[in-house]
């Protein structure tokens, strides 16, 4: 395991820029996932790392060494991507046991052995150790290309979206387990995903890309709590957070420069208007969604209902379709012309 480092790196396919001045540094055993839409440059990024692409401008390093022209055989690292990419004619044991038997690094048997052991406990495959890969659930395929990549230890291991082709529930189980094998192991990570659940529950750190340039980077809470723009606010959470032009909410306080409010879901507070009045924003009840301990609270808000806001309440408020409302906003966000954050009032 090793830190990693991009210093000033650039690449461009034609006159389309994939990765623009990129700076990001790593720490030895962090887990650093990069979030955004496709096209941002995620992919781009991982396979610069791993020496797959060259950069058109700055350097690349890995535990301290200058890899930017090394070719990837020499960085030792190592890629799981979002298909298997398993040997079929092999068994688990044997697909484990592959990356140990590179004439490269080549292991003794019995550590091989002792080492594919080892693996298989920690992603609890050890009963699977005789099966052929195609005879493996899905869930079970990708925990053996998990533990591929990490059975010779690499410096760095790269992951490019490994679940999204999983159902749902295997999602979830997978996320819980990746995440306790990268703290046993101490493993450094690069993972990639548009999946904002991944990256909240995966990184210790998160790397905001946005066409190529890496606009934040930041613990999931900072980067959920604190984001400098628009479009980074809108990478987390769930109801997306409401954004509202400034002039939907004359009587909030806000700096003169406010041209958008921002507000999630937590930060605000939803009352009943019984005498017509409303101290904060009238607006009133479009939908509301039933989902058990908590509903989705669909308003229309504006002198005419145009601006839609969507919140959480409790199935106990006591609220109904066409109810008006009143809206406290707690801790709003402001955001200028550009969509870049500015100081709280």
């Amino acid at each position: 395991m090793a830190e990693f480092r991009f210093e000033g790196v650039s690449k461009r396919f034609g006159t389309t820029a994939a990765v623009s001045d990129l700076s990001l540094a790593a720490a030895d055993g962090e887990f650093i996932v990069l979030l955004g839409p496709t096209g941002a440059g995620k992919t781009t990024t991982l396979r610069l790392l791993a020496g797959l692409e060259k950069s058109d401008a700055g350097r690349v390093f890995i535990g301290g060494r200058d890899v930017t022209a090394e070719p990837p055989a020499a960085r030792d690292v190592t890629f799981v991507f979002q298909q298997y990419s398993l040997y079929p004619h092999l068994t688990v044991a044997e697909n484990l046991a592959f990356p140990l038997r590179s004439p490269a690094r080549r292991w003794p048997r019995a550590q091989i052995e002792a080492k594919v052991q080892e693996i298989a406990r920690l992603l609890h495959i050890e009963d699977k150790l005789g099966s052929r890969a195609t005879h493996l659930s899905g869930g079970q395929m990708q925990r053996v290309a998990l533990g591929r990549a990490l059975v010779r230890q690499p410096a760095v291991t790269l992951m490019d979206e490994p679940l999204s082709s999983l159902d749902a529930r295997l999602r979830a189980e997978l996320r819980i387990e990746l995440k306790r094998i990268q703290v046993e192991l101490g493993a450094s990570v690069l993972y990639v995903t548009h999946d904002q659940i991944e990256a909240m529950t995966l990184a210790t750190r998160i790397g905001v890309l946005e066409e190529g340039r890496l606009v934040q980077v930041g613990t999931p809470r900072e980067i959920y709590e604190d984001p400098v723009s628009t479009y980074v606010a809108t990478r987390l959470g769930s109801p997306a957070i409401n954004l509202l032009p400034r002039a939907v909410l004359p009587r909030l306080a806000a700096p003169g420069d406010t041209a958008t409010i921002g507000a999630r879901t937590e930060h605000v507070r939803v009352r009943r208007v019984t005498n017509g009045t409303a101290v904060n924003a009238l607006g009133r009840v479009r939908w509301i969604e039933h989902l058990g301990d908590q509903n989705h609270l669909h308003l229309a808000l504006g002198e005419n209902g145009e601006h839609d806001f969507v919140t959480l309440t409790d199935p106990g408020a006591g609220l109904s379709v066409n109810d008006a409302v009143d809206v406290d906003f707690l801790r709003p966000l402001y955001f200028d012309r550009a969509g870049q954050r500015i100081g709280n009032a």
